[in-house]
């Protein structure tokens, strides 16, 4: 292969999209953290389904408006799909018309955060404390009392209801 201008160009562009969108470095954060809850890659692949695995692990993202989770209203807790771990309650939930469960606080020690640069932007990726799994991102247009807005993926949780 030689090497020409366009070569060095191209080299270069790729890595600058690279670096703009951080390729790689969350799924391995993810992946590699400190977690409680620690499986081989292989051991994730059996646990959790495609979509699951999908979100949780690599920091996809669910279609808006697709999990039945936007519309859960019954009293109960969110769980991490990944691990068990408890990370909302219901009490906490709210309708924020993004198409994605909303909270305005997680339960004490319930979730981690990192800066996320995908996508050419700087947003707060939010992750569960236990297994580093992927949930989502927090912002600051919430309702009272946090101002928060936890937007999360419904696949990357699951809901126990209250017992009566």
């Amino acid at each position: 292969m030689t090497i020409d201008r366009r070569t060095i160009l191209t080299g270069g562009a790729i890595g600058a999209l690279a670096t703009l969108t951080g390729c790689g470095s969350r799924a391995d954060a993810t992946n590699s953290g400190n977690f409680p809850v620690r499986y081989t890659d292989a051991q994730w692949r059996a646990r959790l389904t495609t979509e699951e695995y999908r979100i949780l692990r690599e920091h996809g993202t669910e279609r808006p408006f697709t999990s039945p989770l936007d519309n859960e209203s019954r009293r109960g807790t969110f769980t991490c799909a990944g691990c068990g771990n408890r990370l909302f309650s219901s009490a906490t939930k709210f309708d924020s018309g993004t198409g994605w469960p909303s909270f305005y606080r997680p339960l004490p020690g319930a979730i981690g955060t990192r800066m996320d640069r995908s996508l050419g932007m700087v947003r707060t990726e939010v992750h569960c404390a236990d297994c580093g799994g992927h949930l989502g991102h927090v912002f600051r247009d919430g309702p009272r009392p946090t101002g928060l807005r936890y937007c999360m993926n419904g696949v990357a949780m699951d809901f126990v209801p209250a017992r009566s």
